[in-house]
């Protein structure tokens, strides 16, 4: 079955589904930071770099499914909160645009948890509502990655529709019976981290492609609390920044010392550094021979954090491919 994405950023979407047999043939992203990244990984892929407001209804070739994440940070609890009131917030109707004019088989579409948020409940709801008028049954679930083999604790609300016309409703599928921990997934790469350089630009010393770190100061804000989870955990959710990168798991977990006030173990403050960009890029199941081309670390981590966990995005493709194959 043949896709086409819509905010692809570096692909973790994208890849996932590749894995599951499907053929993306099609891609839409309008960060140029992205574009090096994208064509190394993709070879095969259109990537149209538009804006997908300049993108005609007729500009998608024929497809089977639409995949991809509108911006989030409208609706994170991070970000502005402003919901459907922000420009980036009114993307998701873009995508019904083009996903009615198309009219694929099915679509899947992901966001963040505070999508959810009662302050954004009439929103959400009228964004379903449009899905369905486009001619979709509509399934939406909370799942979090780490249930789905990945070793992060990732919660994304995942919007999933298939065409009137087939007469079935998406099923999700059930969580993995076993959970990854960061032992699982980057302890072998603990003692070949090297920091980058100068103004955060890559270090030509490394030796596995993008294991590299940023340096730098912690905000206050990073530091009012604990950022290590030990190696026997999932790790916490992988950011689209590297000063908000989680701390590796060779430091000791931080101290408390006062209220929204938290240190370095004392005498083992060497041991804290930020995880490296492959780190981060293990933890959301990309694979080592997934390359990422910048040449500021700065837009290494923002590529990874933005991504779907690929082993996610490869569960719910498989349910996909399983529910719709003859």
């Amino acid at each position: 079955m043949k896709v086409a994405t819509l905010f692809a950023g570096c692909g973790g979407l994208d890849l996932g589904f590749q894995q599951a047999g499907f053929e993306i043939i099609w891609s839409n992203e309008f960060d140029k930071a992205v574009y090096p990244t994208h064509h190394a990984n993709f070879p095969n892929t259109t990537l149209d770099t538009r804006s997908i407001l300049h993108i005609e209804n007729d500009a998608i070739p024929d497809v089977d499914g639409i995949i991809g994440g509108p911006p989030c940070q409208s609706w994170s609890e991070a970000g502005s909160k402003r919901g459907i009131h922000d420009a980036r917030g009114q993307l998701f109707h873009e995508y019904i645009r083009l996903l009615k004019a198309k009219q694929p088989k099915f679509f899947l579409a992901e966001n963040v948890a505070g999508i959810l948020h009662k302050r954004h409940e009439i929103a959400f709801q009228n964004i379903l509502e449009q899905f369905k008028h486009a001619g979709y049954r509509i399934a939406y679930q909370l799942l979090n990655a780490r249930d789905f083999d990945v070793a992060q604790d990732r919660k994304r609300v995942i919007i999933v529709g298939f065409h009137e016309s087939l007469n079935k409703t998406f099923i999700f599928p059930e969580a993995s019976t076993s959970l990854k921990t960061l032992r699982d997934c980057i302890f072998d790469l603990q003692d070949t981290a090297v920091p980058a350089i100068l103004t955060q630009k890559t270090n030509p010393e490394v030796k596995l492609p993008n294991h590299e770190y940023m340096t730098g100061d912690f905000s206050s804000m990073f530091m009012s609390r604990n950022r290590v989870r030990a190696w026997n955990e999932a790790s916490f959710t992988i950011q689209a920044g590297g000063r908000h990168a989680p701390l590796h798991p060779q430091a000791p977990k931080m101290v408390q010392i006062a209220k929204d006030q938290f240190a370095f173990a004392n005498g083992q403050e060497h041991l804290y550094r930020r995880m490296s960009i492959r780190e981060c890029a293990r933890i959301q199941s990309f694979p080592d021979h997934f390359i990422f081309h910048y040449q500021s670390v700065i837009h290494g981590y923002k590529m990874i954090g933005n991504a779907v966990p690929v082993h996610f995005a490869q569960h719910l493709a498989d349910a996909i491919w399983q529910q719709l194959s003859p």
